[in-house]
């Protein structure tokens, strides 16, 4: 039996779910971090079952151990209040960004210090996330994260899955000083980048990564190999 045997990924679709769904974020954004009052705030009820909205849940045996969301709905409304700014000086409005694009926003990732050092988790996490909004249609990824914040994840989105910086604001939901860094994923182009790679996150995703090929041209298959 392998490390992956015991880790489990599901999507939330029930109170009791949603409950140890809490305890992943009252342990990361409320107690740790700080981010929050409440982790109710961060997952509140009417998320359960809402189908523009797909928590999912990360369990190593029976401990909860990490939680991510995708939103398929945009908040519009909130964005046109964080006043972006275009990094490289490139004009970006929310029209252009999504004009040619079907774009969902994944975010809330988080994981328990206890299982950090356990990299399949989060691998887990964001390969039941990428089937899923692959199946639906969608063809990127929008997603912020904070600027110097210790246990960031720019370094692995960016290096890893192939995210582009692509504006910053200084406001958001979380209460949190630092700057925010809103990233785009154009998930044919992640297929690329790691089947290239043949690397461990490879493995992992090349089922969600074998969809992301349907959104491509022939030619650009084959230059993938």
């Amino acid at each position: 039996m392998t490390v992956s045997d015991h880790i489990r990924v599901r999507r939330v679709s029930e109170d009791w779910q949603r409950r140890e769904a809490l305890s992943v974020l009252r342990a990361t954004y409320v107690d740790e971090k700080g981010w929050v009052a409440g982790a109710e705030r961060v997952f509140p009820s009417e998320e359960v079952g809402d189908p523009e909205v797909s928590w999912f849940l990360a369990l190593v045996g029976q401990e909860p151990a990490g939680v991510l969301r995708v939103l398929y709905e945009l908040p519009l409304a909130e964005y046109a209040h964080y006043d972006f700014q275009p990094i490289g000086g490139a004009d970006l409005g929310l029209d252009t960004l999504l004009c040619d694009a079907r774009v969902a926003e994944i975010g809330r990732f988080a994981v328990v210090p206890a299982y950090r050092r356990m990299p399949l988790v989060a691998a887990e996490l964001i390969r039941a996330a990428s089937i899923e909004t692959l199946q639906r249609g969608y063809t990127h990824y929008i997603t912020d994260v904070f600027e110097g914040e210790r246990h960031s994840p720019y370094l692995f989105h960016t290096r890893v899955l192939g995210f582009r910086p692509i504006a910053t604001h200084d406001t958001g939901e979380l209460n949190c000083p630092n700057r925010r860094i809103t990233m785009l994923l154009d998930l044919a182009e992640a297929y690329r980048r790691l089947c290239t790679s043949q690397g461990w996150l490879y493995r992992y995703l090349r089922r969600a990564l074998a969809q992301a090929a349907l959104l491509m041209q022939p030619e650009e298959l084959m230059k993938a190999g």
